[in-house]
């Protein structure tokens, strides 16, 4: 049974949470506190969290923050705030999707299930595939789930990791919008500037300079490509 751990301030809409997604058979713990949750995931920890952008206190854009400090689980936010800039923001800090509220519950559990199953799908693909893919400095090890960059390792989140393994197996081929989001969410509903900003958050931990970068290059018109190692100055 997968755990969600609901962060979210508005207590009749947390038990809601609780009862909606209990019944989709998810062991759900609520928190109404922002501080409070990072220190219940920091102690228990969870298969994914379920994230209010505003909280009392510590709001759930340093939640995300802290939490990505330290762990890869899958995060979800929930906004009341029909911003792009909260959105983007949210992303930028780790999170790998978002829903705005008011939303559908059916909407929102397709999304918690879509993302708990792409990195479940992931891990036993990885399982699989034992060995390594190569490019240049970055090197990712399938068995173990794994990234490394000149030998450092490298922290990434789920959705950033399959990003990075649909460049990795097609190296030098350049990668449509389209593709990379039927790859990487499957059932995608939210704005295709989540691409973007899913990229532009990869780039800052692999790239030298993230605002010249020479790994992932964006090909006019066409997408995005890893360049192969000979092609790269590094």
């Amino acid at each position: 049974m997968k755990n969600i751990l609901v962060i979210e301030d508005e207590a009749a809409l947390a038990e809601a949470l609780k009862y909606t997604l209990g019944k989709e058979g998810y062991d759900v713990d609520i928190v109404l506190d922002g501080a409070e949750g990072l220190e219940r995931f920091r102690t228990y920890g969870a298969d994914l969290v379920l994230l209010d952008l505003m909280l009392p206190g510590m709001d759930g854009l340093e939640v995300c923050r802290r939490i990505r400090q330290d762990s890869a689980v899958p995060i979800l936010m929930l906004t009341a705030k029909d911003s792009d800039t909260d959105e983007v923001v949210g992303l930028e800090l780790g999170a790998d999707d978002y829903v705005t509220k008011p939303f559908n519950t059916r909407t929102l559990v397709t999304r918690i299930r879509a993302l708990l199953r792409r990195v479940e799908e992931r891990r036993e693909e990885d399982g699989r595939r034992q060995g390594t893919l190569r490019c240049g400095p970055l090197v990712m090890d399938l068995e173990r789930h794994e990234v490394s960059l000149d030998g450092r390792p490298v922290r990434l989140t789920p959705t950033e990791y399959g990003l990075l393994l649909a460049f990795m197996r097609r190296p030098g081929r350049a990668l449509t919008r389209e593709f990379l989001l039927a790859q990487v969410w499957e059932d995608f509903y939210g704005s295709p500037k989540t691409l973007d900003v899913h990229i532009r958050h990869l780039r800052k931990k692999i790239e030298e300079d993230p605002s010249n970068p020479k790994l992932i290059t964006t090909i006019r018109g066409a997408g995005f490509r890893l360049e192969p190692p000979e092609e790269t100055s590094r």
